[in-house]
């Protein structure tokens, strides 16, 4: 059986299966008031975006959506931290969007959820960094259109570096040891966000492991990540880890009010930090946890998506083409006026005088190096039991291996599910 063979799924069951969702009801709210006057049956199109923390992003989707005279598109903007449970909900109703930003996840395909865009990206594949389309792809089709690429790393402040005489480390055993150094009584060495679960992946790679193998088989339960959990474990209980942030990893204002020396965050704050750093700021990849491992630079992103089950499917289609496939404007616009991101459109990444030097050049470069991309076959399912992993022996004290081993049979569970 081909890894990625398509089965009989039933939508519903699936969706809340990859969620843990409860009766969709009770969530409802976030999608009825759409304009649509019942879902299916208004005239125009609905999007779903999260709400971006860039200033200046949802007048620029807005913009894009008021200059498209096929159709009136509107647009909802998803505030507050679990727009992936917000949408998915809304999915399994009739007020679901005709098209709607996420991440690639392969149960989205087996359910039906997503339409094929094999026929818009096709006559511009070769334009598209390469593993952005491989992410996307299932059984040599393409869903997904990928908008923007967002790698992320450590930043830091070279002055508080060389005021306490440390260097920049190439070793989590490194980054314990300096955010030591780095803590004072004002001061946390380093920050990892509020939950630590955006640098789970990260961990992963950089121990030497992978979250699945090219078979689709469970790649992250190893000797590597074992050590690597039990590292955090002690950065987790040093006192030189920032906790508790009044905004989460995502967010620069640790870093830029001065809470922390080192903050795990993303180069699309870059901007952001610039303007109240100056070039007092720097970066850095996830350090190697081992000798099997190298530094690692997770790629996030998001792309666009159409919801296979509208009955405006092809309109929401053609509007996806024209936006993020015709307009190279507006997507350039739209990956470097608000924050930096990197355009998977490799011709407007080359051109893109923004990311050609200083700060983001050094950015562009270590994606280039040690980035790794979403595997479509990694799935919410699966990225829930390796936080659950995080949550019992990080930040709690339980036992690298017993919660290993918990994980394994949530993913191996979720993997007979979608591969046999």
């Amino acid at each position: 059986m081909s890894a990625f063979s398509n089965s009989n799924w039933d939508r519903r069951s699936v969706l809340r299966a990859a969620m843990g969702l409860a009766a969709a009801g009770g969530l409802a709210a976030c999608g009825s008031n759409n304009g649509r006057g019942g879902g299916a049956s208004g005239d125009g199109l609905v999007q779903y975006f999260h709400a971006y923390g860039e200033a200046g992003t949802e007048q620029a989707i807005k913009r894009y959506a008021a200059a498209y005279d096929k159709a009136e598109v509107t647009t909802q903007w998803i505030t507050g931290s679990n727009f992936e449970s917000k949408l998915f909900a809304s999915l399994l109703t009739d007020n679901a969007p005709d098209l709607f930003e996420f991440h690639p996840q392969i149960q989205l395909v087996k359910s039906g959820q997503v339409l094929d865009l094999t026929d818009i990206v096709e006559p511009v594949k070769d334009d598209f960094n390469q593993a952005d389309i491989q992410s996307h792809t299932v059984d040599g089709k393409i869903y997904g259109v990928r908008m923007i690429d967002d790698p992320q790393f450590f930043f830091y402040r070279p002055s508080l570096f060389e005021k306490a005489g440390v260097e920049v480390p190439q070793t989590l055993d490194e980054l314990i040891e300096i955010a030591a150094k780095l803590t004072t009584d004002k001061v946390k060495g380093v920050y990892l966000g509020n939950t630590l679960q955006a640098v789970i992946r990260p961990m992963i790679w950089a121990a030497g492991a992978d979250t699945l193998d090219e078979n689709n088989r469970i790649a992250y339960h190893t000797d590597g990540v074992v050590e690597g959990l039990k590292k955090m474990r002690k950065l987790f209980t040093s006192g030189d880890l920032l906790l508790d942030a009044p905004a989460d990893y995502w967010d620069p204002s640790a870093l830029n009010q001065g809470l922390t020396a080192i903050q795990f965050c993303g180069m699309w704050a870059m901007p952001a930090m610039q303007q109240t750093l100056g070039d007092d700021l720097g970066i850095f990849p996830f350090p190697k946890v081992n000798d099997a491992g190298k530094p690692s630079v997770y790629n996030g992103g998001w792309s666009m998506f159409v919801n296979a089950q509208s009955d405006k499917a092809d309109e929401a289609k053609e509007y996806v083409k024209w936006l993020w496939i015709d307009q190279k404007e507006y997507q350039e616009d739209w990956a470097l006026s608000y924050g930096f991101h990197i355009p998977p459109r490799t011709s407007i990444a080359e051109s893109a005088d923004k990311l050609k030097s200083g700060l983001p050049a050094e950015g562009v470069k270590l994606f280039t190096d040690y980035g790794h991309f979403d595997n479509i076959g990694w799935t919410q399912a699966m990225i829930k039991a390796t936080e659950d992993v995080f949550a019992d022996c990080v930040r709690k004290d339980g036992d690298p291996e017993a919660a290993l081993d918990k994980c394994d049979k949530a993913v191996n569970t979720e993997l007979k599910n979608l591969f046999g």
